[in-house]
């Protein structure tokens, strides 16, 4: 178990966890000089003989370190709340008490303290006002331990009381990756860097390798204590010491709300949305875009607050939000947050992680506020997922959902109503019913193009992705394709998709200009007309005759050699029976022989062998150009 202290300042917590462990605090000679607690401080002590032991965490009561208060407070199991009966409720009382409410810390005790100091009327009074004051909350009808940490009284009461408590302490999942928030760094003499901090989840052994802070750097685990003792295995709920080791590792490297996870879970992220609560004692609502400090962990980073059901948030209310960060926060789904003002001089509400990788457009809208009240609403991942995929038209990606709920895949059980689908990005997961109703709107969509465009045989990939305009991201879209095109749904034409039954029809006016054009094409053989020529001729506009062309060029009726010269097929067909004829005699092609083979100027000659080059039929390498005998036009030549 671990205990955390949490009260105003001066009101005995140091001088109270010493009665209760028998060790000294307050080693820094600036808080042995000021008298004060400043930073955390820690402890380990047996509460019973050959009891396990329990972990202590005594936090600075002064407003000026609410910080240092806060990287101490998360992932205790137990807080002991101290009231000096000499003063009573103060405002770190308070404020103290609000932290530990939104933190949602299990379970906690009273300790009115400094009972030598004043009548036992006082001590009721103030038993009273602790009452009246936890009354509201989760933790009314808490047991208060009257007790002086000078004389003794009370603190075997409170001792007993904690053992008990210690049968009540959840045991902490140690499911999903390792955790561990850092809240001390230091060295030792032959070891080398030191960290400590509180494991939220997993567990960790030596020889493992974690990702130390915002940029990832991989250390390794040379030893580690748990809870003050030499261990193999530390899992979460303990306090934990990690001896770690890396190239060029230095403790000055390492602060305070540095993160070690292992490398599948690190994904620090700059957008995370929230349930955000206002505290209800706070004297003004609280405004969309706000500016805040948030503490997470051991983490303190400041942001901005979007809020995403309205623009004002009223003292006692919740609200879904997304915090925008100035720094990466390295969070999972149901961590527990607080934010205090810019300045950060009082704590305004808090919170719990809904999804650490909030998207940054979209976040107001219906389909995304369904999901949140998903993520809320559940914490199992398996019991969210079908609900999540029915508000995700795009799909799920697995990999996210692990660092989301840090939860690795191999321990999933997929519902059976789930697919997964492989892209070129990796993995996401549909529901069965929602992948179809896509299929059949993309067909839906090729069937509508044919309809709006009958000339043409189909668009191709990324035209049919902008038209259809699927929720999908282009990777997903691939994939869907190549599932429909292996199904035989959809048929592919070169780069041209289409229905296995769609055929090209040319519209009444583009056959009857076909019909003039086509003989001026034929007669001129080997130099056939430009399109201006063929225009004049037909006595029409010269981007009517381009566009059908074109159209025409899609069918392989014709083909466009150069910009604005189109060739019959059958002319084509004419010269590549030339080139594969002279082949027989001499694979490597002359220009020169070319040209007077055609009985055409050398500039038009190059023009087609360089088209030749684009099919396939000829290949150029450097200064000579060869026939392919294997290119698909001489296997149609050879069928013919």
């Amino acid at each position: 178990m671990i205990v955390g202290t949490a009260g105003h300042i001066d009101h005995g917590k140091t001088a109270l966890l010493q009665a209760l462990t028998g060790q000294a605090g307050d080693h820094r000679q600036e808080e042995r000089e000021r008298g004060m607690t400043i930073d955390l401080g820690y402890r380990y002590a047996a509460l019973a003989e050959g009891a396990p032991l329990t972990g202590f965490i005594d936090v600075p009561g002064h407003e000026r370190f609410i910080h240092n208060m806060l990287a101490g407070a998360h992932g205790i199991d137990l807080v002991l709340l101290v009231v000096a009966a000499d003063d009573g409720v103060m405002p770190q009382t308070r404020e103290h008490l609000a932290i530990i409410q939104l933190l949602g810390i299990p379970q906690a005790l009273v300790a009115v303290s400094k009972c030598d100091r004043v009548a036992p009327a006082r001590v009721a009074e103030v038993q009273a006002q602790v009452a009246a004051l936890l009354a509201p909350g989760p933790y009314a009808g808490a047991p208060q331990f009257a007790l002086s940490s000078v004389t003794g009284e009370g603190v075997a009461a409170l001792r007993q009381a904690l053992l008990q408590a210690q049968g009540r302490v959840r045991q902490r999942s140690v499911r999903g990756g390792f955790r561990l928030a850092i809240d001390r760094a230091f060295a030792v003499s032959g070891a080398g860097v030191v960290v400590t901090g509180t494991a939220l989840a997993g567990q960790v052994r030596a020889g493992d390798t974690l990702l130390l802070g915002k940029a990832g750097k991989p250390v390794r685990v040379r030893g580690l204590h748990a809870q003050s003792q030499a261990a193999l295995v530390a899992e979460a709920g303990q306090r934990v010491a990690l001896n770690i080791a890396a190239e060029r590792l230095a403790v000055e490297q390492v602060h305070r709300g540095d993160w070690l996870v292992p490398e599948w879970l690190h994904a620090p992220s700059v957008r995370v949305d929230i349930e955000l609560t206002l505290l209800a004692g706070e004297p003004r609502p609280f405004e969309h875009f706000s500016a805040v400090h948030v503490h997470l962990g051991t983490q303190d980073v400041t942001a901005r607050v979007a809020l995403l059901e309205g623009e004002v948030l009223q003292a006692g209310q919740r609200m879904f939000a997304q915090l925008l960060l100035n720094a990466p926060l390295q969070a999972v789904h149901g961590d527990r947050l607080v934010l205090r003002d810019q300045r950060a001089q009082r704590t305004l509400g808090g919170g719990w992680v809904l999804d650490p990788f909030a998207p940054s457009r979209q976040r107001r809208s219906e389909p995304r506020l369904r999901q949140l009240q998903v993520l809320r609403d559940t914490e199992d991942l398996e019991q969210a997922l079908p609900a999540l995929l029915a508000t995700a038209a795009g799909g799920l990606d697995p990999q996210r959902l692990e660092r989301q709920f840090n939860r690795l895949r191999a321990s999933w059980q997929l519902p059976a109503e789930v697919q997964v689908i492989a892209t070129r990005q990796g993995q996401l997961l549909f529901a069965d019913a929602q992948w179809c109703a896509l299929k059949q709107q993309l067909l839906a969509q090729l069937a509508l193009f044919h309809q709006q465009e009958p000339d043409q045989l189909g668009p191709d990939r990324d035209r049919l992705r902008r038209f259809a305009a699927l929720p999908l991201e282009r990777p997903a879209f691939v994939s869907m394709l190549d599932e429909l095109l292996d199904e035989g749904q959809v048929s592919s034409s070169g780069p041209w998709l289409h229905l296995p039954d769609h055929k090209v029809q040319l519209s009444e006016a583009d056959n009857a200009l076909w019909a003039r054009l086509e003989p001026c094409l034929l007669k001129g053989q080997f130099d056939p007309p430009w399109v201006r020529a063929l225009a004049n001729e037909a006595g029409c506009a010269e981007a009517d005759v381009r566009l059908l062309l074109r159209k025409l060029a899609r069918l392989g009726l014709v083909h466009q050699v150069v910009r604005d010269l189109f060739y019959p097929a059958a002319t084509i067909q004419r010269m590549a029976a030339l080139l594969l004829g002279q082949a027989n005699e001499a694979p490597i092609v002359q220009v020169a022989a070319f040209r007077d083979m055609l009985g055409i100027g050398r500039k038009r000659s190059v023009q087609i062998l360089e088209y030749f080059d684009r099919i396939g039929l000829t290949r150029r390498v450097a200064d000579q150009r060869y026939i392919r005998a294997d290119s698909a036009l001489a296997q149609q030549q050879a069928r013919h």
